[in-house]
């Protein structure tokens, strides 16, 4: 049976041009300023990060700033820079500037999941602040009721590493035979079936992650039958 469903965003939930293009690009368009404007404040353990991870204890906010941006365009999951992010993009929310975007079948089956008493979970590379807003701020309205709680690479670990999923198994409190993992990636559908986890991957028009064996795919959330193991 499964007890819980855990989700990946990007080209799982919504489309990855929506993250991409929306969220990264609203970050490096503002990144420069908010290190300048943020140095000795909430830019400050980013730029101390950054230093140390870039091997540049000297690099002022102008250099920070390529840095990160080189980040973001080679999509280095970065703990500075998902924070950057975080901060950044939380501001674009709460302006009106961005919104969650999601596939047409995602609403409805979160929506029934929920309301059959499924806990929901969120396990995405973006900062577990840009998920909260992302669901919050949605274009379909505030989807954050849906959510029971959010992870991670900070939190819990890189997802194409089982003993991130053996982890969320045990913070959630429920046996990893019953957690349900809906994802893009086959490398992550691996990691999370070598924590005895149920998976299925979900490969939409469009998208970059092309389906790969052994693993179930769908098109959509509407082919998942939730009740008995996926």
């Amino acid at each position: 049976m499964t007890r819980a469903i855990v989700l990946d965003i990007e080209g799982t939930t919504s489309p990855t041009d929506s993250v991409r293009n929306d969220l990264y690009g609203y970050t490096e368009q503002r990144l420069p300023t908010w290190l300048a404007e943020n140095a000795s404040g909430t830019a400050e353990s980013v730029i101390t990060q950054t230093r140390e991870l870039a091997g540049e204890p000297t690099a002022d906010t102008d250099r920070i700033a390529e840095i990160l941006t080189g980040w973001l365009h080679s999509d280095v999951k970065a703990e500075p820079l998902k924070a950057a992010q975080g901060a950044i993009c939380a501001q674009g929310f709460r302006a009106g500037a961005l919104h969650g975007r999601f596939f047409d079948d995602v609403v409805p089956a979160l929506s029934a999941w929920h309301e059959a008493g499924l806990p929901l979970y969120v396990y995405s590379s973006g900062s577990e602040r840009n998920q909260r807003d992302w669901f919050t701020f949605a274009e379909a309205g505030d989807l954050s009721g849906l959510i029971t709680d959010h992870f991670d690479l900070v939190s819990a670990g890189p997802k194409r590493e089982s003993t991130s999923y053996d982890d969320i198994a045990d913070r959630i409190g429920i046996p990893a035979q019953e957690i349900l993992f809906l994802s893009d990636h086959p490398d992550e559908l691996d990691a999370a079936t070598a924590a005895g986890w149920q998976v299925v991957g979900v490969h939409r028009e469009g998208e970059p992650n092309p389906p790969r064996a052994p693993h179930r795919w769908v098109e959509s959330f509407a082919d998942i039958e939730v009740g008995a193991r996926a």
